[in-house]
């Protein structure tokens, strides 16, 4: 794609830069467009009322199953109306008479004959691209968007082109105060639908709960001890940690221990393994501050030999795979004993917190409000 126009041909009254050169592609197969190239086209496209709730379906979708309020561009194109961690057949269940693909795919018609509106498509779906929509929860579903793009570099304002009732195009300076006050559309990169947040791991595993309740209850072995369980109870983050054109923070919890741990002897000793729990929250821009419930285990099976674990929060910001080197505490034959692990993170990411946590501190501290670094956490062993 040579460049994107802000003006299309065939009747349609957007007018937003009259030095902005006509957009129309030039080539048989298109290549990736920048987050800024589809910002630009979206505003010039007719967008009504009914793709506006297809988009708010997708990112309440995505919300609803752990996400940030995302629609992914493979999502559009592909499933109209789906959101990250939409199933097919719950996605299928969507219907629009004009989704957004088919006026994506008019207007790279309108400008070039043949297959390159198809290819287009193609190469779209391909791209991390998405469509980001904070605080749309508050949409009175009748609002046309402002659209924008993640101008990076954590910058706070970027221009942006509101759509008005009248077809046409004004453009105006969007900041985090309009996001909360009208609806605004960022596209920017996602960083989040590869990994399987919390909500669709509680789905996979019905003992799980449905939230806000015990996860695993307490369970006696024969006649031996009662064998406790550690339970993330709630979360609640104090800081977001990108900027807001980039969406939400991806908190990962990661806890190495040994569970289910009753060994007397050496050679059972080497029959145990250390386990690694690792998994996403995602912090929305409106939960800032605000407590959320997660009841979910860290270790299932928490005997009294178990006497520290390691323990890591850290903020997702991609690069390069390494680890944490650290040990969980045990103790056989009234000796303590170090297991060596390695808890993975990629070396651009934040450091919430991280450090050994003893059983006593969270015997004495259970069901209480802890601080670690930027985040509150509420831990129980039951």
């Amino acid at each position: 794609m040579a460049a994107l126009c802000l003006l299309l041909t065939g009747g349609c009254n957007k007018v937003l830069d009259s030095e902005t050169p006509e957009w129309a592609p030039v080539q048989e197969k298109a290549p990736a467009i920048t987050a800024e190239e589809m910002a630009r086209l979206l505003a010039s496209l007719p967008i009504a009322r009914e793709q506006v709730e297809e988009v708010h379906d997708a990112v309440c979708a995505s919300a609803g199953n752990g996400y940030d309020e995302e629609y992914l561009m493979q999502r559009l194109v592909g499933e109209p109306g789906a959101g990250v961690g939409d199933l097919p057949a719950k996605a299928g269940t969507r219907s629009y008479s004009r989704p957004l693909r088919e006026l994506i795919k008019e207007a790279v018609a309108a400008t070039r004959a043949g297959s390159p509106a198809d290819a287009f498509l193609d190469s779209l779906s391909s791209t991390d691209l998405q469509i980001y929509w904070p605080y749309s929860e508050a949409w009175d579903g009748q609002e046309l968007p402002v659209v924008t793009f993640d101008p990076g570099d954590f910058a706070t304002t970027n221009e942006g082109y509101a759509l008005l009732p009248n077809g046409q195009v004004e453009k105006v300076l969007v900041d985090e105060q309009m996001a909360t006050e009208r609806p605004v559309w960022v596209v920017n990169r996602n960083s989040d639908a590869d990994f399987t947040s919390l909500e669709l791991r509680r789905r996979e595993d019905p003992s799980w709960g449905d939230g806000g309740e015990i996860l695993v209850r307490p369970k006696s072995k024969g006649g031996e001890k009662e064998v406790l369980t550690l339970v993330l109870r709630s979360f609640t983050a104090h800081r977001q940690y990108d900027s807001w054109f980039a969406g939400g923070s991806e908190f990962f919890i990661k806890v190495g221990g040994i569970e289910d741990f009753t060994a007397s002897t050496e050679a059972e000793l080497r029959i145990y393994q250390p386990t690694i729990t690792d998994f996403m929250i995602v912090v929305r821009r409106n939960q800032l501050d605000q407590e959320l419930p997660f009841n979910a285990v860290l270790i299932s099976e928490w005997t009294e030999q178990l006497k520290n674990i390691a323990f890591m929060c850290v903020e997702d910001d991609g690069g390069t795979r390494t680890t944490w080197k650290c040990s969980a505490v045990v103790q056989y034959n009234s000796k303590k004993y170090g297991f060596e692990l390695e808890i993975p993170l990629n070396n651009r990411d934040d450091i919430v917190w991280r450090g050994s946590l003893s059983r006593s501190y969270i015997w004495d501290n259970r069901g209480k409000e802890g601080c670690f670094g930027d985040v509150s956490l509420v831990l129980d062993l039951i």
